[in-house]
């Protein structure tokens, strides 16, 4: 079964060539079905995979489908290698991915047959590009999957590119993740410089042999590459604008596919990170700063889909933490529990603003809980699982990480735990504005409030389910003994850094007194979420916050400023420079040269076409004129 590998990202190529060139002969429910049926192919065929490398003494392999570069001092190969890590990103991919290509047929039906059939193309491209990404085994095909993702993020959130303000979201996303990429492809230059080649065997092997500088190095410029394509800090701007797409398309960017890459990248990447301690502190600071920093711009966000937004970054940044920390099982167990929980909450965010028709701003909400029933409590549901409340999936993710930063710095703790209490806080203040209380929207639009049909509320009832229970994949050694099902089955994959950080894969070294400090660790992170939670539940259900924000509220509404900074410190230098080299450089000096070559010709001309009279004694003249000048040339200059 390994050796029909190339099946995954084969399945949903082909749903894109035929809904993308027959998009103007497809019918919208034959488009549907292609779309759908393509992805659930492929997280059939990853299933298939998943029941082969569970096996116990399973060994990565390699699949070499033809080779991509091959010179005399360097071969790169189109390559697939499918081991516990990319199994596992496969099964979240595709299986999160096809719930939302479902949910989409219900919520883009008002969309054109062909514009149907393009937005469906693009979505399998993008499950294509995703799938590419993880699968490779090398930076390079890795780097193609990565370009692709980019490219689709720009077809996909500019989808409706006939409104200007989409698509400066889209440039803006494309842009800004260019910046991260070219950190990416300088650190894969100095992965073949260094190693001569870019596969992940051979460079794993040699890296314990290369200096600490080298290696710091290149994993800075990897994470350069990540904190673009999974928004940190300071290319974290892009993610917030994404908004711009349809919702499902905030969900598959934000919940299950591109912003997780960076994550993936990392913890494939993990031995180079775990020699480099210089860059394991970087990427943990900087993922922790990010954490704090998008959950306050969070806290005062008024449309439902820019919470969500901010909330994934800061999701993120402790994705990050996780990393920096050498906690690489708890970073990629949190990339699978936000999977699940996020796709649900942007999810039901598309199933608010479609019933309420378009509104997005959760102070003209309200009172959805008996409209949208199916809505409200798997709503619920996956913000008691962000908030890290017991015994949802996000509280066994999230405190594994915050578990592992206390035992490498208790500073890293106490900041994560205070973004856990903003987290709990904005996520309940969203969702007792939006749920609870009075209808505050148009009196004629509460009769026209109905629940979303099935194609829309079955992905949310089977999220909602996995938020509750996927959890108990990671059971913590202070609850059981060996009950970790996920260290356990990605051990192989992190060995080599658990042998160099000096932690045992198969359990947790806790025990006695380590392993009651881990539990009142625990036990504060929740008690202090709780807090969030009945906070934000208590004052926003009874008097939800409906006027503009003041002081330093207003601050953290506008972002912080961050975007006005960005604009006064790059863009508008940048456009001003830009306006110089056009208006100066290209008219007056460029122009300038080459009109003025243009105007001596053409006076040269003008004044030598005198010389074509007519008059045969004037041709006469000039001929012995010139036979005078080339006598005398001969006469006294040549010897």
């Amino acid at each position: 079964m390994i050796g029909l590998v190339y099946l995954v990202p084969l399945f949903p190529l082909i749903g894109f060539l035929i809904n993308g060139l027959l998009r103007n002969s497809l019918s919208k429910t034959l488009t549907a079905v292609i779309g759908c049926a393509v992805v659930l192919a492929s997280f059939i065929v990853s299933l298939l995979l998943f029941k082969e490398v569970k096996q116990e003494g399973f060994h990565p392999v390699v699949i070499n489908l033809f080779d991509f570069i091959n010179i005399s001092s360097l071969r790169i190969s189109f390559a697939f290698q499918v081991d516990q890590l990319s199994v596992l990103f496969l099964l979240i991919i595709t299986g999160v991915g096809f719930l939302i290509h479902v949910y989409s047929t219900s919520y883009m039906h008002e969309e054109g047959g062909p514009h149907f059939a393009r937005y469906f193309s693009y979505l399998n491209l993008f499950i294509f590009s995703m799938v590419l990404l993880v699968l490779g085994a090398n930076y390079v095909i890795m780097f193609i999957g990565w370009e692709g993702v980019g490219l689709c993020s720009y077809l996909l959130i500019g989808f409706w590119f006939k409104n200007i303000d989409y698509d400066n979201a889209a440039r803006k996303a494309f842009i800004m993740n260019r910046i991260g990429d070219l950190g990416f492809l300088i650190a894969v230059f100095w992965i073949i410089k260094q190693f001569g080649s870019v596969d992940f065997s051979d460079v794993f092997a040699k890296a314990p042999a290369a200096s600490v500088g080298v290696l710091t190095g290149i994993t800075l410029l990897l994470f350069a590459g990540a904190a673009g394509k999974s928004a940190q800090i300071p290319l974290y701007t892009w993610l917030p604008d994404a908004m711009a797409g349809p919702t499902p398309v905030s969900a598959l960017i934000h919940a299950a596919t591109m912003v997780t890459a960076g994550v993936y990248m990392i913890a494939r990447s993990n031995i180079l990170y775990t020699l480099s301690p210089v860059s394991q502190t970087v990427v943990a600071v900087i993922g922790l700063s990010t954490a704090i920093l998008a959950a306050t711009i969070a806290v005062k966000q008024n449309d439902i889909k820019k919470v969500l937004a901010y909330s994934t970054v800061s999701q993120l940044g402790y994705m990050f933490l996780g990393l920096g920390v050498g906690a690489y099982t708890g970073a990629v167990f949190h990339v699978m529990t936000h999977a699940f929980f996020k796709a649900l909450l942007f999810l039901g965010a598309g199933s608010v603003i479609h019933a309420a028709g378009g509104e997005q701003d959760i102070r003209k909400l309200g009172g959805l809980k008996k409209a949208l029933p199916i809505t409200q409590i798997t709503f619920l549901l996956a913000c008691l699982a962000i908030a890290g409340i017991p015994p949802f999936s996000g509280f066994f993710s999230k405190d594994e990480i915050l578990t592992d930063a206390f035992a490498k710095n208790p500073a890293y703790y106490i900041v994560g735990v205070a973004g856990a209490l903003l987290t709990a806080y904005y996520m309940f203040r969203l969702y007792a504005t939006v749920f609870l209380g009075e209808f505050r929207g148009p009196a004629g639009q509460q009769n026209h409030l109905h629940e979303s049909p099935p194609a829309m509320t079955i992905p949310l009832i089977v999220l909602a389910i996995l938020s509750v229970f996927g959890g108990f994949l990671g059971i913590p050694e202070v609850f059981a003994k060996n009950a970790h099902l996920l260290e356990q089955f990605l051990a192989p994959v992190f060995a080599d850094s658990a042998k160099l950080q000096h932690r045992a894969i198969e359990a947790n070294a806790v025990t006695g007194q380590g392993m009651i400090t881990s539990f009142f660790l625990m036990l504060i992170s929740v008690v202090v979420s709780l807090v969030g939670v009945v906070y934000g539940w208590r004052r926003f259900s009874k008097k939800p916050e409906l006027q503009e924000a003041r002081g330093f509220g207003k601050i953290l509404a506008d972002k912080w400023y961050v975007d006005e900074f960005y604009n006064w410190a790059i863009v508008r230098p940048l456009n001003g420079f830009s306006k110089f080299l056009n208006e100066f450089i290209e008219k007056s000096v460029i122009d300038g040269i080459v009109n003025g070559v243009g105007r001596v010709v053409q006076y040269g001309s003008r004044q030598i076409r005198l010389l074509q009279s007519g008059q045969v004694g004037g041709y006469v003249l000039l001929m012995v004129i010139g036979i005078v000048i080339l006598f005398l040339v001969q006469l006294f200059l040549v010897k």
